[in-house]
């Protein structure tokens, strides 16, 4: 059995108190009462210290399954199931992706009262980075290339797979701002639909500063760019690997919960995002690996070829590559958890603070190296 005390990871490195409740024995055992063949819970083995839903291993008469909540203002059930029919699609293409159960009316979502669940089998192979923060590094370059090269595998499962853009920009990673000729004017005509981040955008010079966080790099030539499905959150806590030694494989690849139609590119700039540079330490300034991001890229092209054009541009693209879904992570701040404090960090020291760090000596000189590898 697990301890009841229970902190989820925050946005300094810290534990907080959980923005939604912990789940509980029973909640869960009456969500598996819906769905055949998972047995009946007995304890749960583990609580999810990450912050946006509540998640649980729960160990039941049948072995253990993964139990995850939605708050519907998050996720509505028909906007995970554009999750879910993602995940079957790379599933049935062979990826290690876990298997969704489904309830007696076949469907993958269980939704009761205010809350919306999914029921998953648990990945196979060893949790390596179960503790890891996000934008925390990964562990070395072997872990970094065999990233890089299971993304490739993701993106060739993911040719082909026509769906409509995810009907929601709550926490989704989406690149419509990102690929706007005028980012600021695709924000405004954003807004009227999405009133969280109006809320928290009138208060505030936003056009200037936005301006200013995307205005020193290129803008993303989209018509360069194949659309394609993506997983948008390629970091190693969504991993399982074969063993914890350093050349171990993946086994597992989990949470498509910020999936959307981007492109190829920005995948991969997000995953040097997220696991190359170490964000929590961002005062110290020199936070920067670009060893394993250079692994990420090599990894990639090892089953994806990139061409010196496409590096230039993934460097290019590194520096504003967080910017929808930082303007994501304010609205669900501003608008869902109503934590002020929280959304003005996803506004100053995640949206402007990250692209500002690109522009000094630290910044440039991780750039300068991906370049260099073209």
């Amino acid at each position: 059995m697990i301890d009841d005390a229970h902190l989820t990871h925050g946005l300094a490195g810290d534990e907080l108190t959980p923005d939604w409740p912990a789940l509980t024995l029973t909640e869960v055992a009456s969500t598996l009462e819906r769905v055949p063949g998972t047995g009946i819970a007995k304890a749960l083995a583990w609580r999810s210290p990450r912050p946006l839903s509540a998640a649980a291993l729960v160990d039941t008469s049948h072995g253990r399954v993964f139990v995850k909540r939605h708050h519907r203002s998050v996720r509505t059930p028909a906007q995970l199931a554009e999750e879910h029919r993602l995940a079957a699609h790379v599933r049935r293409r062979g990826l290690p992706v876990p298997r969704i159960f489904h309830d007696e009316a076949g469907d993958s979502v269980i939704a009761q009262d205010d809350w919306v669940y999914e029921v998953q089998e648990p990945a196979h192979g060893v949790d390596v980075y179960r503790e890891a923060y996000s934008w925390s590094p990964i562990g070395g370059v072997m872990h970094a290339r065999a990233a890089g090269e299971m993304l490739a595998r993701l993106h060739d499962a993911l040719a082909g797979y026509d769906a409509p853009q995810r009907s929601t920009h709550v926490l989704v990673a989406r690149a419509e701002i990102l690929s706007s000729p005028d980012p600021v004017a695709a924000v405004e005509a954003q807004l009227p639909s999405r009133p969280c981040l109006h809320s928290y955008l009138r208060e505030r010079d936003w056009r200037k500063e936005l301006r200013d966080a995307m205005a020193p790099w290129p803008p993303c030539d989209l018509a360069a760019r194949s659309p394609s499905w993506t997983h948008g959150d390629w970091h190693v806590s969504n991993l399982y690997w074969s063993g914890d030694t350093d050349d171990a494989s993946i086994t597992g690849v989990l949470d498509f919960g910020l999936s959307a139609r981007t492109f190829a590119l920005f995948d991969l700039a997000t995953a040097i995002e997220r696991n190359a540079i170490a964000w929590l330490e961002i005062e110290r300034g020199d936070i920067g690996r670009a060893d394993l991001a250079l692994a990420l890229i090599e990894g990639y092209h090892s089953r994806r070829p990139l061409s010196a054009a496409d590096i230039g541009a993934l460097a290019d693209l590194l520096p504003i590559v967080h910017v929808d879904f930082a303007l994501s992570e304010v609205a669900y701040f501003e608008g869902i958890t109503r934590r002020r404090d929280h959304a003005d960090v996803a506004w100053h020291t995640f949206l402007r603070g990250h692209a500002a760090w690109f522009l000094g000596p630290h910044g440039r000189a991780f750039l300068d190296a991906l370049r260099h590898a073209a």
